[in-house]
């Protein structure tokens, strides 16, 4: 099976001969290892020494040398408009906090289609949109040269293990007097 040991920006790999496409949606886009095939059926195996992510028009260079381009595949998403920027910025933080994948947008943010996220977003007064698109969220502040790392070095502080794609809670308990009469316990809260 052929291998594809590298990923190259798009306009880094143009004198390099192109063997085919692999339109592949978001969780797709970024792996470390994983057999995959072109849009013709050609199979190879993504063998990176890292987890990338690989953004549409990204090539992964072959042993050979040659390049299979990536294309992003439509997904269900939903489009997140408000009625100003404020307002806007208030859901990205309330999508935030929640650790949710989004890409932002020229005046939206764009996320993958939950009905109960966009129940939340809804009482928040947001206008919500489904559609299928391709799906690019942020890396992150702790994502480096185009790459998101899986367990990307930094320390939230909150008290609980850091696997994304999936919701917990957080504690985040304060230490400080309501003047009750009674002490409260002390959790490290640090961001």
């Amino acid at each position: 099976m052929r291998r594809a040991i590298e990923v190259v920006p798009r306009g880094a790999w143009p004198l390099r001969r192109k063997v085919g496409v692999a339109t592949l949606d978001f969780d797709n886009r970024h792996r470390r290892r994983i057999a995959l095939a072109t849009d013709d059926g050609a199979a190879f195996l993504l063998d990176l020494p890292e987890a990338r992510v690989m953004n549409a028009g990204d090539g992964l260079v072959l042993e050979t040398g040659d390049v299979i381009e990536v294309a992003a595949a439509p997904e269900k998403v939903c489009d997140v408009e408000a009625e100003s920027a404020a307002a806007l910025a208030r859901l990205a933080w309330h999508l935030g906090n929640r650790h949710l994948p989004v890409e932002i947008l020229p005046g939206r943010l764009r996320i993958r289609d939950d009905h109960v996220i966009v129940a939340m977003l809804e009482g928040l007064g947001a206008r919500v949109a489904r559609l299928a698109a391709a799906f690019t969220p942020e890396q992150g502040a702790y994502a480096h040269a185009g790459e998101a790392r899986q367990g990307h070095g930094h320390d939230h502080g909150h008290g609980h293990g850091h696997a994304h794609g999936h919701a917990h809670d957080h504690d985040h308990d304060h230490d400080h007097d309501h003047g009750h009469g009674h002490g409260h316990h002390r959790h490290g809260h640090r961001h």
